[in-house]
């Protein structure tokens, strides 16, 4: 998620019509923006700027030190206009951050991104008194608002959410300039690292691939060319270990300050609180994983040394093709199809809102110069709908991915109608849907493939997947914690980085791989260490979460899908064991872990048996 950047001056250009520019994508579709704006020179972005400047300044005219007093009723109006503001400097954003994705490279779309995120900030900032003074309502009083009005008694849960941080609240003249300096703190540092990372060229076989190009030939079956892509980008990140540690220094930095500022126990405590789930949550299943290492990475890495006829393999085998497989490789069409068909096959609704986003341009797909190097789905804001980023190699990773985003496509969607402050989930709900929707894909792909032979390489792509979900995901959010941790006690060299980095690689991997120098710096690239501390066991919650949800389908649970889609549904309006108890489970029962972690540890016996 940067070779130079593109001069000051620039050829003229053709209209911005809000679609991806044409590009070097064959047949892989771009997306159109202009359902958000035409292009950035839109006067509709001007004309939202001036709206929500005036509506801001006339809600704290309004509204400032008056909401205790309020009827339930004007109270819930007052959430209704904070929710509009929000949703329409949303949308500015949200373009704003899709244009730069398209192209960190080009300088207009970074100076565009940046003035919009400043200008942006200064209306916000009009209306941020609203959370602070609403967490400052007595709890009987509130309970006394939303007692008398169905309209504010609507957004509980959004106001549940938002008074779990009080505790945590600074005053108001502190917030206010937290938030004031954010463009040119952290967001600033996130920028240097997303314009240097995709400018980076990393030359393999006489080529400069842009990082997507360069990890993408580690999943090539000519291990020489493995070989040589890992080494380049190896040299590449350690050419600019310096930036990227400084970046993140500071990053985590600010962070403790933050955290120490507003009191909360631990790094991780934040990411717990947003993510409506409590720390034995996390911590048991943090604990569930890592105790798993030895029977499931360990297990399966010795299994495919094996196959490769080694006692050790390098790092740049780990998501080698098997030695059997055959180089299958997907058009869009087939990824397409495949995937709408699990998808249909599990309920034709979910089916005709994924078709959505191929028929509508909602996908951008090929993997263009200068691009986000990942993939995501962007929900933008409910008014509008959400968007698809991808980097498409034709692999059966790629098929996997695009099922994993059109999951998450299909729960934005669904989750709609809950409105701007009550559609978006937890991260570790947010998950749910994307693993989901690559089970069903995975199991659709399983149950057509006849070969004995292929049906194994898919089920070890599949393990593979999975390890890189939970145990890797893990293995993250170790590295994190221990950089957090250590931080605290000073600034981390690029070389202490790197032994934390392999440490929590040997642990999580087993010793069935051998590493050169040069892996040392790989975790430059994670982005969501410098976007988002303490995301990524998200993934790995999202999994087990799922390989317990579809346990429970596959015993025949009746009405599962209505269960399952009335939960896309409910956006962000219920909690975990809410949502959960509708099929007989519940996250807080360590059990629950195992559960999940059983189907992956069976489809190592599996792979184990047959060979």
């Amino acid at each position: 998620m940067t070779d130079i950047r593109r001069s000051e001056v620039s050829a003229p250009r053709s209209p911005d019509t809000g679609a991806a520019p044409a590009g070097p994508a064959g047949d892989l579709p771009r997306w159109n923006l202009a359902d958000l704006y035409k292009g950035p020179d839109d006067p509709a972005i001007e004309t939202d700027l001036t709206w929500a400047q005036e509506r801001a300044a006339a809600f704290a005219e309004a509204y400032k030190g008056r909401l205790a007093a309020l009827s339930g009723d004007d109270l819930g109006k007052a959430v209704q206009e904070y929710e509009a503001i929000g949703e329409r400097l949303g949308r500015i954003m949200s373009f704003a951050g899709l244009k730069f994705a398209e192209n960190m490279e080009d300088g207009a779309s970074a100076r565009f991104q940046q003035s919009m995120q400043e200008r942006v900030t200064d209306i916000s900032t009009l209306t941020l008194f609203f959370t602070l003074e609403l967490n400052r309502i007595d709890d009987a009083r509130l309970d006394a608002q939303m007692a008398e009005s169905t309209a504010l008694s609507r957004y509980a849960p959004w106001l549940h959410d938002l008074r779990a941080f009080r505790p945590y609240q600074l005053s108001d003249e502190l917030e206010q300039a937290l938030h004031e300096r954010h463009v040119t703190g952290a967001a600033a540092w996130n920028r240097l690292f997303e314009e240097t990372l995709a400018g980076l060229r990393f030359p393999v076989d006489g080529e400069d691939l842009t990082l997507s190009g360069a990890l993408n030939k580690l999943s090539e079956p000519d291990r020489d060319l493995r070989k040589r892509a890992a080494k380049a980008v190896g040299k590449g990140l350690g050419d600019n270990i310096k930036l990227f540690s400084l970046t993140y220094n500071t990053l985590v930095k600010d962070k403790a300050i933050d955290d120490k500022s507003r009191g909360y126990p631990r790094p991780v405590s934040y990411r717990n609180l947003a993510n409506q789930v409590e720390d034995e949550v996390v911590d048991a299943l943090v604990t569930a994983v890592r105790e798993s290492f030895p029977k499931l990475s360990h297990r399966y890495y010795k299994l495919k040394a094996k196959w490769f006829g080694v006692d050790q393999m390098e790092y740049w085998d780990r998501n080698a093709p098997l030695p059997t497989a055959a180089d299958r490789k997907y058009s869009w069409d087939e990824a397409r199809d495949t995937v709408l068909g699990a998808y249909g096959a599990f309920n034709p609704d979910m089916a005709d809102i994924a078709k959505q986003f191929f028929d509508k341009r909602w996908i951008d797909a090929p993997p263009t110069a200068g691009k986000d190097s990942g993939a995501f789905a962007h929900p933008t804001v409910p008014s509008a709908h959400p968007y698809i980023l991808l980097n498409f190699h034709g692999r059966s990773r790629d098929v996997m991915t695009l099922a994993h985003e059109l999951g998450h496509g299909v729960h934005q969607v669904l989750a709609a109608p809950q409105g701007n402050l009550l559609a978006d989930t937890p991260l570790t709900l947010a998950e749910t849907a994307s693993v989901f929707g690559e089970m069903l894909t995975f199991r659709a792909m399983l149950a057509g493939e006849t070969d004995p032979a292929r049906r194994r390489v898919m089920l070890a792509g599949k393990v593979e997947d999975m390890l890189n979900t939970v145990v890797r995901q893990i293995a993250f959010h170790m590295f994190e914690s221990k950089v957090h941790d250590e931080r605290a006690k000073g600034e981390l060299s690029p070389e202490r980085l790197g032994d934390i980095w392999m440490d929590v690689q040997t642990e999580s991997l087993g010793p069935a791989f051998r590493y050169d120098d040069e892996y040392r710096h790989y975790w430059a690239y994670i982005s969501h260490f410098v976007h988002v501390p303490f995301y990524v066991y998200a993934y790995a919650f999202g999994d087990c979460l799922v390989n317990s949800l579809y346990d429970v389908f596959q015993g025949g649970h009746p009405g599962f899908q209505a269960k399952y889609l009335d939960m896309l549904r409910a956006g962000g309006t219920l909690r975990h064991k809410e949502l959960l108890a509708p099929f007989g489970l519940d996250a807080s029962d360590p059990d629950f872990w195992h559960r999940g972690l059983s189907m992956l540890s069976g489809f190592v016996d599996e792979l184990e048996q047959e060979f």
